[in-house]
């Protein structure tokens, strides 16, 4: 459950007093205003009071926000804001602050959200259901102190409030304190063992313990529940318990290695229609992980590039234009524990301006991480066909390492909102989609995106849209030149949102172009190579030390930029 209602005794007040042509007055009433109407019937019955024109002021309020709990039901969220709006404007109320609250919050939309939380709050009285869903809004924003402050509030107010103890222990798992997470899912877990959506979470808790096989049986027995029973709490966005139940114990299954089952479950996640942005994350995991399993089931292509190594020396520097390196194997299946990097650099490109630096830039990253304990898949100057193939091995064996960490180097763009890396054989051409000759780095993000690891993503290329689709021209400058820079990446494409425990950070700021360097590496990749073997530095204090140090280098042409939702220190080499 994500949130809770609470209603007022005012909002019960008897709506039938009007007469109604079309039915009869002791039927419109009862069916707008009763929680356990079905939902087409309860917006139908609110919508022919409000065609009545017969109430005005805190009575009409009353029907809107009843009709705002048959549009919740629904799942259709930009209904529940527009009929809580008007029921606001007629006459404000906790119970209509607090369920268009709980709408924004489910779009994704937390900072609205906890202002209508707060105004909820304001009106009085003090609410452990109104602490309990700002909790919600806090750990959706990734603040989870302050989310586990309300939930403490909450539990005060109902020391037998099942979901308050469950959300209290997801924020401390994203805080890191495991053992404090188990207790609190097992209390909730005690006050209420028919609900699913404990089990679910210490089925990630599992997970991240390394437990697969407890993890699976509390998945199983969590699919159990919410099929037998469906949650009907009106608060309760459609299909989401389910969703996220299937998906978990998919990622167990894929962990444990069984992809026959994590297929099946994956493809049951994606069967399931999402109305929330919780339930969307979850399908845009799912989508991506179900064609890693896909592939790592099927027999290899004989077309396909050979399987990659990793080389143990640097090769030799290849001159722009030559032919691609074919990617080396991808590591054996990590152990938990692992910290494992994809490295690429791509300069080589065919129909757009090489460049000199990245495969380099590669080189000097690599064995800067091999340096540091760190498993890495290396590819230089890689085609689409070799890039794409050696992206997802990684993110397949890295569905079970601790740490994962992406470097790319070379020509980036952003499309419509969204970033893509470009490979060396990149031809744009009119009449065609860019985006198919590309490397879509949502798919990449939203495959890491599993709620147990730590990933690092580090982009060292442009991020400009191209100027037109039948152009692709580029300079001296990590960017097919374009008209307006991307955006930071405040969430991912197919409603997947930039997950707890992950840091990207790019070469240079938003709208800005990141400089390939006169010298053998960019100024960028140059100052990483240098930071990241640091002892005892902890990640962001690495990033800041590139920073200053690339700023100086560029004399201020160049501002490195990054955005994390990282949730404590961590350190790349060990203090």
């Amino acid at each position: 459950m994500r949130c809770l209602l609470v209603a007022l005794a005012l909002l019960a007040a008897p709506l039938w007093s009007a007469p109604a042509s079309a039915q009869s007055r002791s039927q419109l009433g009862p069916l707008c205003t009763t929680d356990t109407t079905p939902a087409d019937q309860m917006v139908d019955a609110c919508s022919k009071i409000i065609a009545l024109k017969a109430f005005k002021g805190e009575q009409l309020a009353t029907v809107y926000f009843w009709r705002a709990v048959g549009w919740n039901k629904k799942g259709d969220y930009a209904k529940v804001i527009a009929d809580t709006t008007e029921a606001i404007r007629l006459q404000p109320s906790q119970a209509v602050y607090n369920l268009r609250g709980s709408a924004y919050y489910d779009k994704g939309d937390y900072d609205i959200a906890i202002a209508d939380f707060d105004d909820a709050l304001k009106l009085g009285p003090a609410s452990g259901i109104i602490f309990h869903n700002r909790g919600n809004a806090w750990r959706g924003k990734g603040d989870y102190p302050k989310a586990i402050a309300d939930y403490d509030l909450s539990i005060k107010a109902d020391p037998r409030s099942a979901f308050s103890f469950q959300n209290r222990g997801i924020a401390k798992e994203a805080l890191g304190d495991l053992d404090g997470a188990l207790a609190d899912i097992n209390q909730a877990i005690r006050l209420d063992p028919t609900l699913p959506q404990p089990l679910i979470n210490r089925t990630a808790i599992w997970r991240a313990k390394n437990d697969l096989d407890r993890a699976i049986a509390d998945g199983s027995e969590a699919i159990r529940l919410a099929k037998d029973k469906p949650p009907v709490n009106i608060m309760t966005p459609p299909n989401s318990v389910l969703i996220s139940a299937y998906t978990h114990r998919a990622l167990a299954y894929e962990a444990k290695g069984d992809y026959a089952r994590a297929k099946d479950d994956y493809n049951a996640t994606l069967a399931i229609v999402a109305s929330d942005a919780g339930s969307k994350a979850n399908q845009a995991t799912a989508k991506v992980r179900l064609s890693l399993v896909t592939d790592a089931a099927a027999p290899i292509p004989r077309e396909a590039p050979p399987p990659t190594t990793q080389p143990t020396a640097a090769p030799a520097p290849q001159q722009a234009g030559a032919a691609p390196v074919s990617p080396a194997p991808s590591p054996a299946p990590a152990t938990r524990g692992t910290r494992m990097a994809l490295v690429i650099g791509n300069g080589a490109y065919a129909h757009v301006k090489a460049l000199p630096n990245p495969p380099n830039d590669a080189r000097a990253v690599a064995k800067s991480l091999r340096d540091i304990g760190f498993t890495v898949s290396e590819g230089v100057d890689l085609d689409r066909a070799a890039m794409q193939k050696m992206t997802r091995e990684f993110l397949r064996a890295a569905a079970r390492a601790q740490v994962a960490l992406v470097y790319y180097a070379g020509h980036g763009v952003q499309i419509d909102g969204r970033n893509y890396l470009i490979p060396v054989d990149v031809e744009l051409k009119p009449g065609t989609r860019m985006t198919d000759a590309m490397i879509d780095m949502d798919t990449i993000t939203a495959g890491l995106d599993d709620q147990v690891r730590t990933n690092i993503l580090i982009l060292d290329a442009c991020r400009n849209n191209p100027m037109a689709q039948q152009t692709a021209s580029a300079g001296s400058s990590r960017g097919i030149e374009g008209a307006s820079g991307l955006a930071a990446p405040a969430s991912l494409g197919s409603g997947a949102t930039l997950g707890a425990g992950t840091l990207i950070a790019f070469a240079t700021a938003p709208g800005q172009v990141a400089l390939d360097g006169e010298g053998a590496n960019s100024p960028f990749s140059a100052a990483l190579s240098r930071h990241l073997g640091t002892p005892g530095l902890e990640v962001q204090q690495m990033l800041t030390r590139v920073r200053a140090e690339v700023v100086s280098t560029t004399k201020n042409k160049q501002v490195p930029w990054s955005n994390s939702s990282l949730l404590g220190e961590v350190y790349l080499a060990e203090k």
